[in-house]
């Protein structure tokens, strides 16, 4: 009795185990962003997307299981020479997504591995077109360039490659040494062309302000003179005018009543004081033969005057 029941809890548990094994192959949870691919008999029947699925036992076998994620994969560091033959080590990440995982699975063994190898490939190649001067500054060319090859080779494994971006361009000691050298000897062509162009322009600005300052002072000058020569004139017309004004007050005060006996008595007093001057300033004397008739000097000046009025 006991026998039989050990037995039977056996076979109990051989057929729980096969039960679980039947639904293990038949009942199927795809996670979110995965492809599974399904084989019926060894020939692909089905791509399974995320969600529950049942196979047929013993017929249908998950054969292939892609993350549908974007990946990124790690490309090596590789020597690459320049079209100035110029070894440098190259390395890069590249960024892929897999669209078709049938193609994945069934056009290519590992599309991981071909990928790899051809952007290398890839690169190599695009390296080779340009010098060593212009690969810093042709990275993204070079990126474009990567991503575009890839593309095409990779539509027939299913898989998309998104872009291609270089981590690092080293070159050898010798050329990182030369370039340092030529980078200082340019800022120090630059630090002097900025030097000469500043001395020149205060040389420019220093000159402007003389000129400025000596047009400055020759036209102060030109208006003190002109200024100075409008006084006088006006001084000059000013004496002029009372020169004249006070001529013809004399020339009417003569015509009253008196007035030659004025000019007469004025022009004796002027005679008699100027030969006394004349005696003062020297020794020697020049005279007239007549000084004593001084009714004679004033007779030849009156009618001088009176030949004036004429």
């Amino acid at each position: 009795m006991l026998l039989d029941i050990d037995i039977s809890v056996i076979v109990f548990i051989f057929v729980a185990l096969v039960v679980l094994l039947v639904l293990s192959r038949i009942a199927v949870v795809v996670p979110q962003q995965s492809a599974f691919v399904v084989e019926r008999l060894g020939r692909y029947h089905a791509t399974l997307n995320a969600g529950f699925h049942i196979l047929v036992p013993f017929v249908d076998a998950i054969r292939y299981r892609h993350s549908l994620k974007e990946q990124a994969i790690d490309i090596p560091a590789q020597v690459c020479i320049t079209r100035d033959n110029v070894q440098v080590g190259v390395d890069g990440v590249l960024y892929m997504k897999v669209l078709n995982a049938e193609r994945a699975s069934y056009g290519i063994s590992n599309y991981d591995f071909a990928i790899t190898q051809l952007a290398q490939t890839t690169l190599r190649s695009e390296v080779g077109k340009i010098d060593l001067d212009r690969t810093f500054e042709e990275r993204t060319t070079i990126n474009t360039a990567v991503v575009g090859e890839l593309d095409k080779a990779s539509e027939a494994w299913g898989v998309k490659v998104l872009r291609y971006e270089i981590k690092n361009i080293t070159p050898p000691a010798d050329v990182l040494a030369a370039m340092e050298k030529q980078m200082r000897a340019e800022r120090e062509k630059r630090a002097v062309i900025l030097t000469s162009e500043g001395q020149r322009d205060a040389a420019i600005n220093t000159a402007e302000g003389d000129k400025q300052q000596v047009i400055k002072a020759s036209e102060a000058s030109r208006q003190q003179q002109i200024n100075e020569a409008e006084g006088q004139a006006a001084a000059i017309r000013a004496v002029a005018a009372a020169t004249a004004q006070g001529i013809r007050e004399v020339a009417d005060a003569i015509r009253l009543p008196g007035g030659m006996e004025a000019v007469q008595l004025r022009v004796a007093e002027q005679y008699v004081a100027q030969f006394g001057n004349i005696a003062q300033k020297t020794n020697t004397v020049v005279v007239p033969a007549n000084v004593s008739d001084v009714s004679g000097m004033i007779a030849a000046a009156m009618k001088v005057f009176d030949q004036t009025r004429r």
